[in-house]
């Protein structure tokens, strides 16, 4: 039984030390949620063919700054050598990351911190992305109408970036967004702020969920109500319910990023920076990742490449 003890710990060591002679780098969303299977599954990936690295893909406790602030301190205390991260309040996490970055290579995806000493961005067009939007708006509404905006964090990048690029893409077209309530990530406020729209302002016409898990919502309200079909909806993303719904007719298309390329080109840029080389890192800090927009025409063939991605 000792040789064996002895045995064991001697392999346990040596374990130990591998891990510990690998570099390791996380990838640090805003909040659980469902959109973000195709950035690990990116992750996932990116593993495999960086297998000299340990690549974490983490969720923060809460999807609030103070959570991914002490989440990503707590990275850096265990020896994490480089961070991506969405940030889910970046104006308020300015002095965390500041913080972070003089200790590890920082990056950011899907909502920048672009007033932080991140190194770069790495995602979508936010404000592009939202003139997409605004441009499937014109086309299902070439009369105008009132729409009414729901978004998980109000003052996150993206959110901004995708709500004034909405704005942009609609000026002059008789379409107006009225007012986006946000929800904090809580999906069942998710659910009560359309519930409270449909009860509160019937000369709503138009609905656009500007977080992934808001169309679903939206289409749940609305099913509920009895009313699919009779309020046009503008989607982000690729929920499987907001697919449905784009196939079937019920929103009028959605616009989708590439969560899975932000995870799989997130990890080895990353993996390069920490091998010396910077040159992936561009001069204004800006990688872009192109969004698309889906609708009744492409969503199969958009689907059978999601089914691949995710391992079928």
């Amino acid at each position: 039984m000792k040789r064996t003890a002895a045995a064991l710990a001697l392999v346990l060591a040596a374990t130990s030390a591998t891990a510990q002679d690998k570099q390791s780098m996380a990838f640090v969303v805003n909040a659980a949620s469902d959109f973000w299977k195709l950035a690990e599954a990116g992750v996932k990936a990116a593993q495999k063919e960086l297998p000299e690295y340990d690549l974490q893909f983490r969720y923060p406790a809460q999807g609030t700054a103070a959570a991914q602030n002490q989440l990503m301190d707590d990275l850096v205390a265990a020896g994490t050598d480089a961070i991506m991260i969405s940030s889910a309040d970046p104006k308020n996490s300015i002095d965390a990351f500041n913080r972070i970055a003089g200790q590890v290579p920082l990056f950011t995806t899907d909502s920048d911190a672009p007033q932080s000493e991140r190194l770069a961005y790495l995602g979508s067009s936010n404000t592009a992305a939202g003139v997409q939007a605004g441009e499937i708006a014109r086309g299902a509404l070439p009369n105008g109408g009132k729409c009414m905006g729901f978004v998980g964090f109000l003052g996150a990048d993206n959110a901004v970036e995708r709500i004034a690029g909405f704005r942009q893409a609609v000026e002059g077209s008789g379409i107006e967004l009225v007012d986006v309530r946000g929800d904090d990530v809580d999906f069942a406020r998710a659910r009560s702020n359309v519930d409270d729209v449909l009860a509160a302002n019937p000369d709503i016409t138009c609905m656009v969920g500007f977080y992934s898990y808001n169309p679903p919502k939206i289409y749940e309200a609305l099913q509920a109500a009895d009313k699919l079909g009779d309020v046009t909806v503008i989607a982000f993303d690729e929920d499987p319910v907001t697919l449905g719904a784009v196939r079937e007719g019920s929103f009028a298309g959605t616009v989708v990023q590439d969560p899975y390329q932000w995870g799989y080109q997130g990890m080895k840029l990353m993996a390069s920076y920490l091998g010396g080389d910077k040159s992936g890192v561009p001069a204004d800090g800006l990688i872009i990742v192109p969004t698309k927009v889906i609708d009744k025409g492409n969503v199969d063939m958009f689907e059978k490449e999601l089914r691949e991605r995710l391992g079928g």
